[in-house]
């Protein structure tokens, strides 16, 4: 088992191990977010039909091509063709159809006139601009044609994924199957929300955040409770979290008296990969697993920010990958400090920050203590700032990359536009 691995080289190890989970046939309609498992090809052409892009008239380019507002084209209205229905006859020679938005092209007509740009009663129209040929046309195939490769797998489903693939009549499909990730706390003082903290005890709020961090990523959660500090109580509840495809702990991993879940991961036939990382919140963290086919295991520390800080770190990266994705990490940018900050050199450190745009770039600020066990400074970031482990200050004024965990700061009240 490694010890003291850098953030880089411990998020190698975890991806290493984790590889995308098989597929499942889900409906179409229930697939949003989740990842596809099978390329998709066009079983049709789409649009299947030259059609209208507008309501309008149906005509030959070359019987409208000197149409204007001061001398107009007049043509008998042969027939009518609607969205979803067939013309009767092609069009001939100095004629027009009446067309509607969607409806098939009659044979014979090569553009469509705006009614916009027309005057027309029952039976004749006056054609007021010419339409070349083309004009207002969709042609068949302008969106796929049939056997065209559409969608690749490990592509994300998203609503425009879902259009497309019910354009093409798919229903049904296959995708990744979400991770199902097994979450335990541990710990004598810990309660639920709902029980009384007289006499030291300690809402254990970690599975409430570890199990929404899961959901956030697409993962579903299935609580194992809290265990008490014996080896006895770990295990029985280990034991059930093995038919998980992860299984992540909370406390218990760092070397007290009382800290029992490495020793007991080990028993069960857990192997641990490493354990200690250099970064603050959340050195004793640990990572393995139960066999080649077995879960992931993620020790986490448990004060509440060491916990949330490693799962992001760690966790959601492996459960991205198993979902099927292929991007896999929060997104990044580079902000400019307020105020100077500074460490020991040795541990990178996660600082939590708040992001404001101002004057065209983006500013941090520290959320205020960046004590492990202060969970406020989690609600008031936007992100974690990436404090070198070589480095001992970042002067104010200087820029650093933040990691961006709220999706919120990428959003506007405004839409930009005029």
């Amino acid at each position: 088992m490694k010890t003291g691995l850098s953030v880089g080289q411990a998020q190698s190890v975890v991806l290493a191990e984790a590889r995308p989970l098989g597929p499942e046939v889900v409906a179409t309609r229930d697939a949003l977010g989740r990842v596809l498992a099978e390329p998709v090809d066009a079983s049709r052409t789409l649009p299947p039909a030259d059609n209208s892009a507008m309501d309008g008239f149906a005509v030959r380019a070359d019987d409208v091509r000197d149409a204007a507002p001061e001398r107009p084209v007049e043509l008998p209205i042969a027939f009518e063709v609607a969205a979803g229905a067939q013309s009767q006859r092609p069009l001939g020679p100095g004629e027009a159809a009446r067309i509607f938005t969607g409806a098939p092209l009659p044979d014979g007509a090569d553009a469509v006139v705006r009614q916009e740009d027309a005057d027309w009663n029952q039976e004749r129209v006056r054609i007021l601009l010419a339409a070349p040929p083309r004009a207002n046309v969709r042609d068949a195939g302008e969106d796929v044609r049939a056997g065209d490769r559409v969608l690749d797998a490990g592509v994300p489903i998203r609503a425009a994924e879902i259009g497309m693939l019910a354009a093409l009549g798919r229903t049904v499909l296959a995708v990744h199957q979400r991770p199902r990730v097994a979450i335990l706390s541990s710990g004598d003082e810990l309660v639920e929300p709902d029980a009384s903290v007289h006499g030291g005890r300690i809402v254990s709020s970690n599975s409430y955040s570890l199990a929404a961090q899961c959901r956030e990523v697409g993962a579903d959660p299935v609580y194992l409770g809290i265990a008490r500090d014996t080896r006895e109580d770990i295990e029985r509840r280990l034991r059930a979290g093995r038919l998980s495809d992860v299984l992540v702990s909370s406390a218990g991993v760092s070397v007290g008296d009382r800290d029992h879940m490495r020793e007991v991961l080990e028993k069960l036939g857990c192997t641990l990969a490493f354990w200690g990382v250099q970064m603050k919140p959340g050195y004793p963290v640990a990572f393995g697993r139960f066999a080649e086919q077995g879960p992931l295991v993620f020790a986490l520390p448990g004060n509440p920010v060491s916990a949330m800080v490693t799962f992001e770190q760690f966790v959601r990266p492996a459960l991205r990958k198993l979902a099927g994705h292929r991007t896999l990490f929060r997104p990044t940018l580079r902000a400019r400090l307020t105020h100077a900050l500074t460490k020991s050199a040795g541990r990178l450190h996660f600082v939590r920050v708040a992001l404001e745009r101002r004057d065209g770039e983006v500013l941090a600020s520290s959320t205020g203590s960046q004590s492990s066990g202060v969970l406020l400074s989690m609600n008031r970031a936007h992100g974690l700032l990436v404090f070198p482990a070589d480095a001992t200050e970042i002067a104010a004024g200087a820029t650093a990359s933040v990691q961006v965990l709220d999706p919120e700061f990428f959003m506007s009240d405004a839409s930009g536009l005029e």
